[in-house]
């Protein structure tokens, strides 16, 4: 890495891809054959949603992968990297399109609270 804007760059890549494979809605049909998304009402009434892995072995690991955002982070990180060192020319708009998306879904949240 020779830049700080590339460390930045990266980091915002690496950010949206682990929040879109471990939390949004558009990609649960990859989380689907490893999870079960389980719903339960507390004593207070209010609707609690928790994952169960599916599974032994291989297929358990991988749902545990995708329901860690820090582990997920890590390989998300790596494949980023790796994409990168290998091919920086086809990466390069990938990487940017992540980060300028992670770094929307940033000032997003920051919007929603402020006007909250």
């Amino acid at each position: 890495m020779s830049t700080w804007l590339q460390l930045v760059i990266f980091a915002l890549a690496s950010f949206r891809l682990t929040r879109l494979l471990v939390f949004d809605k558009i990609t649960e049909f990859i989380r689907r054959p490893f999870h079960r998304e389980v719903e339960e009402t507390d004593k207070n009434g209010d609707l609690e949603t928790y994952i169960e892995i599916k599974g032994k072995g291989f297929r358990a690991w991988i749902g545990e992968l995708l329901s860690c955002y820090w582990c997920t982070g890590v390989w998300c990180s790596a494949l980023l990297y790796g994409i990168w060192l290998i091919r920086p020319d086809a990466a390069e708009p990938l990487l940017v399109i992540l980060a300028i998306a992670g770094f929307a879904g940033i000032i997003e949240t920051i919007i929603t609270r402020l006007v909250d």
